[in-house]
């Protein structure tokens, strides 16, 4: 209980305090918006340049830490996949799209926050090295799989710049790739730049959290209920349950464990349904998903927490 109160429910108060203040229209849409903007294109991109500019790369980057992760991710995208196409009969083009939802966890903006506030910064360290090739891996496994099945035809090479060019528009992953350049050149960060990152990077996840809240506002329950309830359990249920056996066979420490697991348990993230309006597949289950699955995540997460102790 008491980790309910102190590292889960402060930051699902934070996420409330957003949807409360749009849904009473004491913030505006447009505000919410423009915060998005700022957290999503600057804030966040500047902590994860940071942070992994930092990184005892050789120290941090331990393989078992991310076969353990990327085996969960896997497996849920593989689920919903299949579960999508033979268990609710959706199109090809919808079932990624639903197992892109039980793929890509809410890592930065849920996973993070949780994960600093459970454990510190020991197991913060292994969060950032599975968050360095999150967006890489589940946009490339998604974007690759949703071409294949769009167009049985599609050559490797315009395949590759498609799948290139979709995941190094993203402002994270342009923040992660400079701080990798940073942290393997050796370069020293003059003081002055030091300091207006770290300006930036405490703004980073308190906006993004708040601004999370009036986004999932928009997101209102409706239909496909079953369908949503199959990606709450893959996301929440399944994806973990699978990094933590890996994890545990694979003899991870404990802080590493910690990392993965949880972020294996944290609800998709609005990634989710950003990927699914590319498409224009299964929007209203990524929509619905989101919402629901953040909300089951307060329950859930303080069961992990439990059993990772």
């Amino acid at each position: 209980m008491q980790a309910l109160l102190t590292v889960i429910l402060p930051v699902f108060l934070v996420i409330g305090f957003g949807y409360l203040a749009v849904a009473a229209k004491w913030f505006s849409d447009a505000g919410t918006d423009a915060l998005m903007k700022f957290t999503q294109t600057f804030a966040i991109p500047c902590l994860l340049f940071s942070a992994i500019a930092r990184l005892d790369l050789s120290g941090v980057f331990e393989w078992e830490l991310l076969v353990s992760f990327y085996s969960g991710a896997t497996v849920g995208f593989v689920a919903g996949l299949l579960g999508g196409r033979y268990l609710f009969g959706r199109s090809w083009q919808d079932s990624v799209s639903i197992g892109f939802c039980c793929l890509f966890s809410n890592s930065v903006l849920l996973g993070l926050s949780i994960i600093d506030r459970a454990y510190g910064a020991a197991a913060l360290e292994a969060a950032f090295a599975i968050v360095a090739v999150h967006s890489v891996y589940c946009y490339g496994l998604g974007i690759t799989v949703m071409e294949v099945v769009r167009s049985e035809t599609r050559r490797p090479l315009p395949l590759i710049r498609t799948v290139t060019r979709a995941m190094f528009r993203n402002a994270l992953i342009l923040g992660i790739a400079l701080g990798f350049a940073v942290n393997l050149s050796g370069l020293p960060l003059p003081a002055t730049l030091n300091d207006a990152l770290e300006m930036m990077t405490r703004a980073a996840l308190p906006a993004a959290l708040f601004g999370l809240g009036g986004v999932l506002v928009r997101y209102r329950p409706e239909g496909d209920l079953k369908t949503v309830l199959f990606v709450c359990a893959v996301s929440l249920a399944a994806h973990p349950t699978v990094t933590y056996a890996v994890g545990s066979l694979l003899n991870l420490n404990p802080n590493a464990l910690r990392a993965a697991v949880l972020t294996g348990a944290m609800p998709p993230g609005i990634n989710t349904f950003i990927f699914a309006s590319m498409y224009g597949a299964a929007k209203r289950v990524a929509a619905t998903g989101v919402l629901i699955a953040t909300a089951l995540a307060i329950g859930t997460v303080w069961i992990w927490l439990q059993v990772l102790g």
